[in-house]
């Protein structure tokens, strides 16, 4: 194959679905002269890969699109997030970029150096950031002109045990964390995803992670783009770091068609 992936993909759903289901952080692939830059050696390369990669969160997605009664749209990051993080902010708003993630990392998740001191990640960003954030905004715009509403539901994991890049890793850790946006997260969107997945052993909000993804153009503008993250935690459904799957996924992406479908009926 000639040249690296393609950089996202955009699954379609059903016409007049209003849900997107965002996949950023669950490719493993780094196109081989963003590899040049990074300064870890191949095996310790794979070892951040298994810390850091939301592993067969795609598959999870892949599931509930097959069995929701109104499929929804997927838009899947086809890199590792190790090229660029689609997720933070671009500027000084990002608060990981105190432990060398913001946009483009520069430390693993053990705060060690990922890329050489100085590095300047601004040719990343404009290759695969911006082109990035552009479709994901106009998937939500194509959302909202057919649906007339918008509801991106992030679809995460974490480890069981907390990393130390984590800046809020000493909070409860649940099996399925619910991250909101005062203005995003409508209440009847949270209400029907605790329902959705009340089967996995308990649900919490916005810890280890908080927030969810909106992207720049409707963020605190559009009220008629609603926000959920979902982050699942890895033991649920696979062997950690970087394991096979387990049958906690084909459940969690039952679950998740589940909350589709609740949503469906939200509008």
């Amino acid at each position: 194959m000639n040249g690296p992936p393609p950089s996202f993909q955009l699954l379609p759903g059903a016409p007049d679905s209003p849900v997107l289901l965002h996949v950023p952080h669950s490719s493993r692939a780094i196109p081989a002269d963003v590899r040049a830059g990074i300064v870890l050696d191949d095996a310790a390369l794979e070892r951040e890969l298994d810390h850091i990669t939301d592993s067969h969160t795609a598959e999870i997605a892949a599931v509930a699109a097959a069995a929701a009664g109104i499929a929804p749209w997927r838009f899947v990051n086809q890199l590792s997030r190790l090229v660029i993080d689609p997720e933070r902010f671009p500027d000084e708003r990002e608060e990981m970029l105190a432990v060398g993630m913001g946009a483009v990392y520069t430390r693993t998740t053990h705060r060690e150096a990922l890329r050489p001191d100085g590095y300047d990640g601004s040719g990343l960003v404009r290759s695969y950031f911006e082109p990035y954030a552009a479709a994901m905004t106009a998937a939500v715009d194509a959302r909202l002109a057919a649906a007339g509403r918008a509801v991106v539901i992030d679809v995460h994991s974490y480890p069981s045990e907390p990393l130390p890049y984590e800046l809020h890793g000493d909070g409860p850790r649940p099996p399925i964390c619910l991250g909101t946006d005062p203005v995003h997260t409508p209440a009847g969107l949270l209400d029907a995803a605790r329902e959705a997945f009340a089967g996995f052993g308990g649900t919490g909000t916005d810890s280890p992670f908080a927030g969810t993804y909106v992207p720049l153009k409707h963020y605190g503008r559009d009220e008629r783009v609603s926000a959920l993250m979902i982050e699942i935690r890895r033991d649920v459904y696979m062997k950690e770091p970087g394991g096979e799957a387990g049958p906690g996924l084909k459940a969690l992406g039952t679950a998740l068609a589940g909350l589709v479908e609740a949503v469906g009926s939200l509008g």
